[in-house]
This record gives structure tokens, C-alpha cells and sequence, in this order.
């Protein structure tokens, strides 16, 4: 059994799993796990939800328990960050000035928060939404009353919105194109999200652009759009998307194109070197195409392409990408991507929060997107997955079931 070194840079969820992976496929080497945050590795997507809310502890939110990573000999360094990788040398220099030797390094580093180049942007309550730390300020500063000016009209920026309507506050979402979800979702979904999330409160300036953030004393008091309008708020959130954390990476001689390159090992051009998570582009062997994906079921998929990998396991099945987001009582769940799609085909009813819409190229399904049915959701899947054709009429209709569909 192999006892090389593995050193991991990134202790979110990408990191943490891929550490868990390699003892659960029977590495027996040193582990290192080094974290930027003063944190385990923890869930990401209840930031947005629960914990806004008030409705998880963090003890729910952590991967795995403390004594997870004791009983397994993960050495764990929090609260320090990588600042150089030697190739050559094979070892990583530490913000703390260690350095640390590795046979095996797994980049993990995430991605950050988009920003806006705005005047006013530097206030304090000018807020993002990537850590927990980020949640625990947004959380601190939402309550009745409170006026939450989201800029950005993507899952994110509608989570916090559907949560602050909980929590009593006021929600207006900026979106600079003219439909929220532009990059994420067809026309039908957009228009069904904007519907909802009106009947609950929440006001949307589409189609705007914000020209500065107007307060003082480090306390936002409007956001001034392109027309000259202000919109009064007592908090920002910026929710523009996010960026690859790759310079440490491209520093090091690596190949990057908006995220380190590497191939269905998770493998870059170093053999030495893998990188995992929202910080990769990777193939997408479905689709013929390479592209940068941000999920949880990414982060997980990848860590153990890495550890199976590592360790002369069986890689995992392709798998469909997928992700969801959860807003008042609706669960959006998606599988696959629309890539060269000919049509869309619609199954259940909008009106009724419950439907599903299958992104067709030809008569196979490429993607699904769907509120509030799992059945669609997983037999679209499934289906993405074998690359089954199937009549869209019989797709179309929910009298017959997505089993019976696949027949």
C-alpha cells in the first residue's frame, strides 16, 4: 500500500471529502488538510437558508465531526492559506511561512465572490455571500424592517431573498439583464421564480444597471441605479458570481482557462497534481465539452475521481451533473446542462408549482429542470445518463409515469 504524502490546499467541502476518500479507499500515507478559514470543513448551501434563518447550528452545517479527522490522521491546518507551490521541490509554502513537502497535492481553493468596481462598494455592510463568516454578518444584519438590496439575480441572491422574507425584512433583487436566472435557467423558470418571489414581497429591478452605493460612515443608505433612481436600503448583498481561486496554480506554471485544467482523473498537467471543485475545468464527457461547474455533487464527484486516482481504485461512472435550490416551499432540483438544445417540453403545471422542463436535442433529454417533482427530476436522470431517446408527447404527459416514459 502506497504511504506517499498527499497535501490538500482547501478545506471546504471539495477538500474536506477528498481527505475523507482517500482512507476510505485504503490510503495509508499522510494526510494534510490546510484550510484558509478557522473552520472544519463545512456545508456551503444552508448558508443561504437555514443558517440565515436561524434553523441549523454549527454543528449540523460541519462535514464531519472533529473527531472525524483525529481517528482517521488527517493532519488539519486551519486559519493559513497556500502561497506558493515548488513544483520541482514538490512542497507548498504556507501564508505562516512552513513549509510543507508533498508526493501528491490536491488543489482545492474554491472560488470567491465576483466584485463590483463601484463607487461605494468599500462599505462595511456592502455584503457577499461565499463563507460562513460572510452568512453570520448577513445573519447579524437582517431583521423586520431591515430594507436588503441584492444585486444579482441568481440562485444565490433569491435564497437570501425567499430568507429574508421570512425573517420580516424587505427584498428588492437588481438584475442587470432582463429575466433573472439569464445564465442558469430557460425563460419559463425565470418568469415562474419572478411570479413567486412577488407574491411573497419581493420587488425586482430587471434590466437595470447600479451605478454607486450612496451612505455614510460605512452604513449603505441607497443604491443608485443607471437612470439616476436610488433605491433606499440599510444593507447590500453583491451576488454576481464567482471566480476559479486559480492564481496559485497558474503561479506555478499550471495550464488555467476560467479554472485549472485538468481531465476526468482530475488530474492537471502535473501528474503530481490534481485539482478538485468550484477551482477546476474539467470534461464533461456527456457533453464532448470541458466547463467549469459550482455544486456540491461536483465537489464530491471530483474528490473521488482524485482519491480513486491516487489510490489505483476503479474510477467512478460519468456521472450527470446536478444540482438544486430550495426558495419558500418550493425545491428546484436540475439535472444535466443545456448544451445544444432544439426545443423544451413541459410536463405538470406551472400554475400549480409543480412541473418539469426537459431541454430536448433531438428526442434525447439534455437537461431538466424541475420544481416541486422528483419523479421528473430523477427519471430525467436517469434518462440524460443512458441518452435514451424518448417521445415527447409521452414526456409531455403526466398521466403517464417518467417510468413508463423511459420504456
Amino acid at each position: 500500500m502506497s504511504l506517499r504524502r498527499v497535501l490538500i490546499l482547501g478545506a471546504g467541502h471539495a477538500g474536506g471529502s477528498a481527505a475523507a476518500a482517500l482512507r476510505h479507499f485504503g490510503h495509508e500515507g499522510p494526510i494534510a488538510l490546510v484550510g484558509e478559514e478557522p473552520l472544519l470543513p463545512y456545508q456551503r448551501p444552508p448558508l443561504s437558508k437555514a443558517w440565515l434563518k436561524g434553523e441549523a447550528d454549527e454543528d449540523e452545517l460541519q462535514l464531519r465531526p472533529a473527531s472525524f479527522y483525529a481517528e482517521n490522521d488527517i493532519h488539519v491546518r486551519l486559519g493559513v492559506r497556500a502561497t506558493r507551490i515548488d513544483r520541482d521541490a514538490k512542497q507548498v509554502t504556507l501564508s505562516d511561512g512552513e513549509v510543507l513537502p508533498y508526493d501528491v497535492l490536491i488543489i482545492a481553493t474554491g472560488a470567491r465572490a465576483r466584485r463590483l468596481d463601484l463607487p461605494g462598494g468599500e462599505m462595511a455592510r456592502t455584503l457577499e455571500l461565499r463563507t460562513q463568516a460572510d452568512a453570520e454578518m448577513l445573519k447579524a444584519s437582517i431583521a423586520p424592517g431591515k430594507r436588503l438590496a441584492i444585486v444579482g439575480g441568481g440562485y444565490v441572491g433569491l435564497e437570501v431573498a425567499a430568507s429574508a422574507r421570512a425573517l420580516g425584512a424587505e427584498a428588492v433583487v437588481i438584475e442587470r439583464e432582463p429575466r433573472i436566472l439569464a445564465r442558469v435557467a430557460c425563460p419559463l423558470l425565470s418568469d415562474f421564480f419572478t411570479a413567486y418571489h412577488r407574491k411573497h414581497g419581493v420587488r425586482f429591478e430587471l434590466d437595470a444597471a447600479v451605478a454607486a452605493l450612496e451612505g455614510e460612515a460605512g452604513e449603505p443608505s441607497a443604491v443608485r441605479l443607471g437612470d439616476g433612481r436610488r433605491l433606499p436600503c440599510d444593507l447590500v448583498l453583491i451576488g454576481v458570481g464567482a471566480l476559479p481561486n486559480q492564481e496559485l496554480a497558474e503561479a506555478a506554471g499550471l495550464p488555467c482557462h476560467h479554472g485549472v485544467v485538468v481531465d476526468e482523473e482530475a488530474r492537471t498537467a502535473d501528474p503530481a497534481i490534481f485539482a478538485i471543485g468550484d477551482v477546476t475545468r474539467r470534461p464533461l464527457p456527456l457533453y464532448g465539452r470541458s466547463f467549469r461547474l459550482e455544486s456540491v455533487p461536483n465537489a464530491l464527484e471530483q474528490a473521488k475521481q482524485a482519491a480513486a486516482a491516487i489510490t489505483g481504485h476503479k474510477p467512478p461512472p460519468h456521472e450527470v451533473p446536478w444540482f438544486w435550490s430550495d426558495q419558500y416551499d418550493l425545491k428546484l432540483q436540475i439535472a444535466g446542462l443545456p448544451f445544444d438544445v432544439d426545443d423544451l417540453v413541459v410536463r405538470g403545471d406551472p400554475d400549480q408549482a409543480r412541473f418539469a422542463v426537459f431541454h430536448m436535442k433531438g428526442d434525447a433529454i439534455q437537461a431538466v429542470e424541475a420544481i416541486n417533482s422528483p419523479a421528473e427530476f430523477m427519471g430525467g436522470k436517469l434518462l440524460i445518463g443512458a441518452q435514451r431517446p424518448v417521445s415527447r408527447e409521452r414526456l409531455a404527459d403526466p398521466s403517464i409515469s417518467m417510468k413508463e416514459v423511459a420504456t
